[in-house]
């Protein structure tokens, strides 16, 4: 959603590298092209206004001046006032003291409400608690049905005690079906009688802000008092999105925002103005359709990925979760082993990656990935499920030795899968690749002058023992004896005539393999040689090799 800001700023922040001051006209030229940023935007003109004072001010102040990088400085203190309009802090929500804890969901039809009811139960249930749905949208047709089967999804238990409206023919001009406000209060009630600790109770939304869905809002409200009241609002819809939140704001006085479809391509300025407008903090965000495409808001997080130094600390969030821990240790242990990596391994492998959800979305996440956006765009995430599928065309032998997979077992595995030949050849490139990478962290190969030979603040890897020669003289080769016992004297009788010197070079340092003080250009005579006693072995072995 963010990508057009993203490049902007991303674009502005070039400009300034490599200068080491920055002058008024610098500052100005910057806080310039941010305005023109944040308005292509469409964030809203007071929150511009606010933002860009508060760079200027402080870009012309001593924090630049003095910094050894007035570019980086600029880039943090942007930085910081997009943590500032983006809420501050994160808000995580409030527990009751007494369970049930009961957040209410209200925006206007459309933004989301009912799968979002879903998603915030699923990471509620896997967090420990027992949340309940309740199904108080009673206008919209087949919303019941619709909370039902996303609970049903979720693995949740959801209160409906009215079916709703099954069609627009169910409903007259104006009139309500059922009482939304007697089942959210019978929801809480059979919250408490069935022990959950948390209610989340789905309303009714319009097209439009009207006095009717206000009115019945804020019954619901009376009725059940809440502990958080989330207004769910579309990221997509623009400057709209202020207008609504300041009446939600004014008719139901709600707690705290959701964002949803924060996966859209639209301009994102709903996100930056929505939180400093009406003063309530965005909570959490809905980034795709499937239940798990839900993550808490982090404001400075989300500073980072407009700024384009990525989000690491959710990558490593979803990875914990989208992990097996017990394969984890299985591969560990098996690299530190000297075991070789196998296609069996490099399946499951890809098979923890797809938890991870969209490759797209986690690669975005790495700092620096806006300058390769076209590739992300274009990248195929099919490509996964098609390796996939050629791995689990092969045999348990063709996937613990690759070697034996000739021409005809090529072609068998590619009819297998619904592919080419030349797809297999690439897989097998690509592992070959990969297999050769694990070798490497096997041995424990790195660093120079590093025990073990690994990386740095890293021990080395169990049965390593490739040590770096980086200041380190190569070993000689060493010439084997033979089995011949002719060769072999032969072999000893010119290994012995090197360490008396006749094939020392001039060079030699002073002094013999035997630690007899000679001159390297001074050879033997022969009654040296006579006079030079010998084992007994190796005289034996000399004597019968002439």
């Amino acid at each position: 959603m963010f990508n057009s800001l993203s490049d902007r700023l991303t674009a502005t922040f070039k400009n300034l590298r490599g200068r080491g001051r920055l002058s008024e006209a610098d500052i100005d030229a910057t806080v310039r092209e941010i305005r023109r940023a944040l308005l292509d935007a469409d964030v809203a003109v007071p929150v511009v206004r606010q933002f860009t004072a508060a760079v200027r001010e402080r870009a012309l102040g001593a924090e630049v001046s003095g910094a050894l990088n007035p570019a980086q400085q600029v880039v943090k203190i942007v930085n910081d006032e997009l943590v500032g309009i983006l809420g501050g802090q994160t808000r995580s929500l409030q527990l009751a003291k007494t369970p049930p804890t009961v957040i209410m969901l209200a925006g206007l039809q459309g933004a989301g409400k009912t799968t979002l009811a879903g998603k915030l139960a699923l990471a509620l249930k896997e967090q420990g608690h027992t949340p309940l749905l309740v199904a108080a949208d009673l206008q919209r047709p087949n919303a019941v049905t619709q909370l039902s089967v996303v609970a049903e999804r979720a693995g949740v238990p959801v209160f409906a005690p009215h079916p709703g409206n099954t069609s627009d023919h169910d409903m007259a001009d104006g009139a309500l079906v059922g009482d939304p406000v007697g089942v959210a209060r019978d929801g809480v009630a059979e919250a408490r009688t069935k022990q959950h600790d948390i209610v989340i109770v789905d309303t009714a939304g319009r097209l439009g802000v009207d006095e009717l869905l206000m009115q019945q809002a804020a019954d619901i409200r009376s009725a059940i008092t809440p502990d958080e009241v989330l207004f769910v609002i579309d990221a997509m819809i623009g400057q709209d999105a202020v207008t609504t939140a300041n009446a939600f704001a004014e008719g139901v006085d709600f707690t705290g925002v959701v964002l949803s479809k924060l996966d859209g391509d639209a301009r994102g300025g709903a996100a930056l103005s929505v939180a400093k407008v009406t003063g309530r903090p965005i909570m959490f965000a809905s980034t795709g359709e499937k239940l798990t495409d839900f993550e808490v808001f982090h404001p400075d997080r989300m500073a980072s990925r407009i700024l384009d130094m990525g989000d690491v600390l959710t990558l490593i969030e979803q990875a914990e979760k989208a992990f097996d821990a017990d394969e984890a240790e299985k591969m560990a242990a098996k690299v530190a082993g000297g075991e070789d990596f196998t296609l069996s391994d490099f399946l499951v492998q890809m098979q923890q990656m797809k938890k991870l959800g969209s490759m797209k979305k986690m690669l975005g996440m790495m700092p620096g990935m806006a300058q390769m956006r076209d590739q992300l765009e274009n990248f195929d995430e099919r490509e996964v499920d098609r390796v996939q599928a050629l791995i689990q065309s092969m045999t348990p032998a063709e996937r613990d030795n690759p070697k034996i997979i000739n021409g005809s077992r090529r072609a068998r595995i590619a009819r297998g899968a619904g592919q080419t030949t030349a797809a297999v050849n690439g897989l097998l490139d690509r592992f070959a690749q990969a297999q050769k990478m694990m070798r490497q962290m096997a041995k424990g190969g790195g660093m120079p002058g590093m025990p073990g030979g690994g990386m740095p603040g890293m021990p080395g890897m169990p049965g390593g023992g490739k040590k770096s020669r980086g200041k380190q003289q190569p070993k000689k080769k060493v010439k084997g004896r033979s089995g011949n016992p002719a060769k072999r004297a032969q072999q000893e009788r010119e290994a012995m005539q090197r360490a008396l010197g006749g094939g020392a070079k001039k060079s030699a340092p002073a002094g013999s393999a035997f630690g007899m003080a000679s001159q390297p250009e001074e050879q033997p005579s022969a009654r040296d040689l006579e006079n030079l006693e010998l084992p007994g072995d190796l005289g034996k072995l000399l004597g019968g090799g002439r």
